[in-house]
């Protein structure tokens, strides 16, 4: 990659400590200290075309303190542009040469060491949420040597969760996949000596479904999930494939950042867990069945409780996240169905691979629950509809029992690694 570079900027400090970290990107092993440090607006919206240019505005912003908001071409659409603009960044498209700048109509001064995320839109258009590159990480104690894969798009707060554990700590390596790689990743990511992994429930769904065992020979010592609702099916592939490592699951977003992080195997967190203060760590709390986060690694103009818009359900001594509350509730007939429970129910199917929950409108009822679900491979193609109707309805209420599963023949995947679940 070849880009413009300038030498005349003063560092906002040292260094960052793993600058000499393992990266291999496109098949390419190099270190964070190799990749160049692009000359990027400030205040900049910068869109990279591929994983190495993303990686070195990020270095680029960890030695500078440029105010960086960094996402993917296909992430911002002309009205997220024009609203980029309008908010004084200059929008520029970083390839192999350089960035292309659009600048604002009216300018401002940056806000020096602030980074931009957008979410991930999963209640609309993304918004923009405030960070640091402090406040973004939350892994700051001595680890073990690990090699990391990143399968995350840039930008995202997942993956700035990946890169700043790399970035800031020495012995933390980085192979990262390109989209059209995540089919094949665990091809490269034994080749490559991974041994950790973070990823969507999603992510490791369609990687179970398409080939386990390709991923049973990537010698995986920590897997790591998160972004969506984690259930208990999932954690249990992934043990019965690699009994020996540590699963952990970790509920984190751009307004709250890292709040929970689960090690014992098990969905949910311990109600006890709820309403302790600890200084220096999250408060989790839950009203009117909503998680609500009060956070250290916040972002910027969201200190105090933040309503998380997460819908949660305690059950067996444990706080379940089961959805978003715009979306998991499904009235039936006046009585509520979550729709995170029934897609549990069925993930808990040997025969399914994958389930998405949604309510249809209905006569008399209002709603009614309709199913998606991809079924595992050809030993379970003597399930069909109807037991699978007939499975919830043994776990179920009658009201809450999906009227219509539709089989799909594969798991719907999005950018950012999730399925609309």
């Amino acid at each position: 990659m070849t880009v413009a570079t300038t030498d005349h900027r003063t560092p906002a400090g040292p260094e960052p400590a793993g600058v000499d970290n393992r990266l291999v990107v496109g098949g390419t092993a190099l270190t964070w200290r190799a990749l160049p440090l692009p000359t990027l607006p400030d205040p900049g919206a910068v869109l990279a075309h591929s994983a190495v240019h993303a990686l070195a505005a990020a270095r680029q912003h960890a030695v500078y303190g440029t105010e960086l908001l960094l996402s993917t071409v296909s992430r911002v659409d002309a009205a997220m542009r024009a609203e980029l603009l309008d908010a004084g960044f200059t929008v520029g498209v970083l390839d192999g040469e350089e960035v292309h700048p659009s600048v604002p109509a009216r300018p401002r001064a940056a806000e020096a060491g602030r980074l931009w995320l957008l979410t991930s839109g999963s209640t609309g258009r993304p918004k923009r949420v405030g960070h640091t590159l402090d406040t973004l990480t939350t892994v700051r104690g001595d680890q073990p040597d690990r090699t990391w894969l990143c399968p995350y798009a840039p930008g995202t707060y997942a993956w700035w969760q990946v890169v700043t554990l790399s970035l800031t700590q020495p012995g933390q390596h980085l192979v990262v996949v390109e989209p059209d790689e995540l089919d094949d990743w665990p091809a490269v990511a034994a080749a490559h000596g991974v041994d950790a992994a973070s990823g969507t429930p999603t992510f490791w769904r369609r990687t179970l479904y398409r080939d386990a065992a390709a991923l049973a020979r990537v010698p995986l010592r920590q897997i790591t999930l998160g972004g969506e609702p984690v259930d208990q099916a999932i954690l249990d592939q992934l043990r019965d494939v690699f009994p020996a490592a540590r699963i952990s699951w970790i509920y984190a977003s751009s307004e709250v950042g890292a709040s929970i992080v689960v090690h014992d195997g098990r969905a949910g967190f311990p109600v006890d867990w709820l309403d302790l203060d600890t200084p220096g760590r999250p408060t989790l709390s839950v009203v009117d069945d909503e998680l609500v986060v009060t956070s250290p690694f916040h972002g910027a103009g969201l200190a105090g409780p933040v309503r998380t818009g997460d819908r949660v359900q305690v059950l067996d001594g444990r706080v379940l996240i089961t959805g978003r509350l715009d979306s998991d509730e499904i009235n039936v007939g006046g009585s509520k169905v979550s729709a995170g429970v029934v897609r549990g129910v069925l993930t808990e199917h040997p025969a399914v691979a994958w389930a998405r929950v949604t309510g249809r409108r209905a006569p008399v009822l209002g709603r009614m629950v309709v199913a998606e679900v991809v079924l595992a491979p050809a030993e379970h193609l003597d399930v069909d509809e109807a037991a699978l109707v007939r499975w919830c309805a043994d776990r179920l209420p009658e009201h809450a029992v999906p009227r219509r599963i539709r089989v799909l023949t594969e798991i719907p995947v999005k950018e950012t690694l999730k399925s609309d679940v």
